[in-house]
């Protein structure tokens, strides 16, 4: 938590309130179900909720947007951005079962209500939607091939996209993306853990 107030001095009582819970909440489910390692259970605030919360540097989504968690697992990005931006509407989506559901739980224990879940495969997903993000679940060029479906079209003043997070040398996977956006992430974080991490925005 000492990280989240450092980097987002700007977040309300509540919203601090909030990520507070969500260790409690993880912990607790995470002795149940594997949503994330059990040995990360403790830097669960850096490396899941922070890195989550990248995004929320690298944009401010606009009220009423309209954003959709890909292979949401245990609830990254969704979960933070949903707490970050609570004027916007997050659909997380996962084809597992088991941890959709402890997603829909841990957004109940919340009282998140600009939070759905679906237990779905995003390739049988109609709907659209302004942005969609994803913590790596695949190849870039991969998971746009997947989502591209599910994103409404930019206007003149509202640019959609896609906002990836993912570590590493990602030259060959974005090498055919041309207009591709890469920041690192560790201009806005500068602990050890971000060294390697990007975001990648594709606009649409």
């Amino acid at each position: 938590m000492v990280l989240i107030k450092h980097y987002f001095p700007e977040f309300s009582k509540n919203q601090f309130d909030t990520f507070e819970k969500l260790l409690p909440l993880y912990t607790g489910w995470n002795s149940q179900i594997n949503l994330i390692s059990r040995n990360d259970i403790k830097n669960l605030y850096e490396r899941h909720v922070l890195h989550s919360l990248a995004i929320a540097r690298f944009i401010n989504f606009p009220d009423n947007s309209e954003i959709l968690d890909v292979g949401t697992g245990g609830g990254f990005p969704g979960l933070p951005l949903a707490i970050a931006f609570p004027k916007c509407k997050f659909t997380l989506v996962d084809s597992i079962r088991k941890k959709i559901n402890v997603v829909q739980a841990i957004a109940n224990s919340l009282q998140l209500q600009n939070v759905t879940t679906n237990h779905i495969n995003v390739l049988e997903l109609k709907q659209k939607y302004d942005f969609i993000v994803s913590r790596a679940v695949c190849t870039f060029p991969e998971f746009v091939l997947l989502t591209k479906k599910n994103l409404k079209q930019s206007t003149l003043s509202h640019k959609n996209g896609i906002i990836y997070l993912k570590g590493g040398d990602l030259t060959n996977e974005l090498a055919s993306f041309k207009n591709a956006q890469t920041y690192n992430i560790n201009k806005w974080f500068d602990t050890e853990f971000f060294e390697t991490k990007k975001i990648v925005f594709l606009p649409f």
